[in-house]
């Protein structure tokens, strides 16, 4: 049977304005793609120029605004909700990708390396989903926000202390906003990535012994690559996830299961 023509409006982003942040490469780059080929426009935040990202979303057909913006420091949020505002009359979406990681063993974990980590992966999701949520409030429109987590949300992983620390807590301050924001109209979900090939785990993937271990635990049998993500990414931005809010959906072929 095939979908109706109401069913299939429920995941229609066309005339929506995503925000998407770290989506130069990788997962983001696979987001931002997504949310473009459902209708959405795309406001790009990152380091530096994402040349393949703005190739992609054109094809598209899709608007592509390129913001450059070091997100590890909070000063940077209010410059880019106005620029996006400014550019595209408005943001409807907020996909906050964005993100690093620091391997060493806890025994010898820097604070600077702590710190760096904590204040991106989660001072800066909060901060941003504030800015976000306010914009969202004064259009009168509600709005979606999608935070990625990780595995290590749900798990202590092993030599990335505050890399686990941060993938927590963005499950648990993607419960909080959706308990108080709610009433706007503001949906706050998470993706929990599995493994997934991209550059954050090349490390992992080069070790033949860890590479197989992993394999071994996906009943999938591969690694997550950012194609997977569209289909969620899509869902929670759409009006079909709109009695979804504070949940964070794993794609992970399966590991949280094994």
């Amino acid at each position: 049977m095939s979908a109706s023509p109401s069913f299939s409006a429920a995941f229609d982003l066309t005339g929506k304005v995503a925000l998407v942040t770290g989506c130069d490469t990788g997962l983001g780059q696979g987001m931002a793609l997504a949310l473009a080929r459902a209708g959405a426009d795309i406001v790009g935040v990152n380091l530096v120029e994402p040349k393949d990202t703005i190739a992609c979303i054109r094809e598209t057909g899709r608007r592509f605004i390129d913001l450059r913006a070091n997100l590890s420091h909070t000063s940077a949020i209010a410059d880019v909700m106005a620029q996006a505002v400014a550019a595209l009359g408005r943001v409807d979406i907020l996909v906050n990708n964005a993100g690093i990681i620091r391997r060493e063993d806890a025994l010898k974990f820097s604070e600077k390396d702590w710190d760096d980590v904590m204040n991106l992966n989660v001072k800066t999701v909060f901060f941003m989903s504030q800015a976000a949520a306010r914009q969202f409030i004064a259009q009168g429109s509600g709005g979606k926000i999608i935070n990625i987590a990780s595995m290590l949300s749900y798990q202590g992983g092993i030599r990335v202390p505050s890399y686990t620390a941060s993938k927590s807590g963005v499950m648990g301050i993607t419960r909080l906003m959706a308990n108080e924001w709610a009433a706007h109209r503001i949906n706050v979900n998470a993706i929990a990535p599995g493994y997934m090939a991209t550059n954050n785990t090349a490390q992992l993937r080069a070790d033949e012994a860890r590479n197989q271990a992993i394999l071994e635990r996906i009943p999938a049998g591969r690694w997550g690559t950012p194609d997977d993500l569209a289909g969620p990414v899509v869902f929670l931005a759409s009006s079909a996830a709109d009695y979804v809010n504070g949940y964070t959906l794993a794609v992970d072929g399966g590991w949280l299961a094994r």
